[in-house]
């Protein structure tokens, strides 16, 4: 079930250059919200007529509270990044299908690339078994590292070479000779394509959350589509919705 709520934020900082962690007191959200799903987040401009999507980093449903972790990339997360504790925002959510926590997977790559690594701090905790998460980072500000080495074992990379192994994610498995059963993953298109290429190499499954620019986030307006090995039941074409049917998919049902 999805709601739409006025929530206000309880804290919110600078994490690295950019990169920004909002907790917000979101009552009915953070009580069905599942790990790899989203808020959509709206604008105090008018002019903004669309919300602003952004993963669900950590979850909190005793006290009520979410935390999302945000890149600015346009007006309208700039205008997020500038609210302070106490300031309110109109939001929906829990929205979108969230990663498969059931599995029976001993051993779980949980991969993360920029913006996507947020969403592996919820799934680190609630994942059952043993979990190694390999992060990349475009340079040394390896954001969220404390949160992840809780409920994991943490690699990470950067392109810069300047933390971790010098390059990309799978460079860093490589290096480090790690293997799992399954890989979940969140992050740019070339990373999941690269990932999606591997397991199927190696025989893992695989799940990838994909990012997208969306519209409406709830499935009328088609604007988040991906190709898909089946055909769409709203649009009977082979494509899927990713803020509706995702944004995790099983990488062997969709087309990067």
């Amino acid at each position: 079930m999805k709601y739409k709520e006025t929530v206000r934020i309880a804290e919110q900082q600078e994490i690295a250059p950019h990169i920004f962690s909002m907790w917000l007191e979101a009552g009915s959200i953070a009580g069905e919200a599942r790990p790899g799903q989203f808020l959509s987040l709206y604008s105090r401009d008018k002019s903004r007529i669309l919300p602003r999507p952004i993963s669900i980093c950590q979850i909190d449903p005793k006290r009520g509270r979410l935390r999302l972790v945000y890149r600015i990339a346009g007006a309208g997360t700039a205008e997020f990044s500038g609210y302070g504790v106490g300031d309110t925002l109109e939001a929906v959510g829990p929205l979108g299908n969230g990663f498969p926590l059931d599995k029976g997977y001993r051993n779980v790559f949980l991969v993360g690339g920029g913006i996507g690594i947020p969403p592996l701090v919820e799934l680190s905790r609630q994942l059952p078994g043993e979990k190694q998460v390999i992060a990349g980072y475009r340079d040394r500000h390896l954001f969220l590292k404390e949160e992840l080495e809780e409920n994991g074992l943490f690699y990470g990379a950067t392109e810069d070479g300047s933390a971790g192994t010098k390059g990309n994610v799978l460079d860093a498995i490589r290096e480090n000779g790690l293997s799992a059963e399954a890989v979940f993953a969140c992050g740019p298109a070339p990373m999941l394509r690269a990932l999606k290429a591997y397991a199927r190499e190696q025989k893992m499954d695989c799940y990838l959350s994909l990012e997208e620019r969306m519209a409406c986030g709830v499935g009328a307006c088609l604007s988040c589509v991906c190709k898909s090995m089946d055909v769409d039941e709203h649009s009977q074409v082979k494509n899927k919705r990713i803020c509706k049917d995702g944004p995790v998919f099983a990488a062997e049902d969709i087309e990067l």
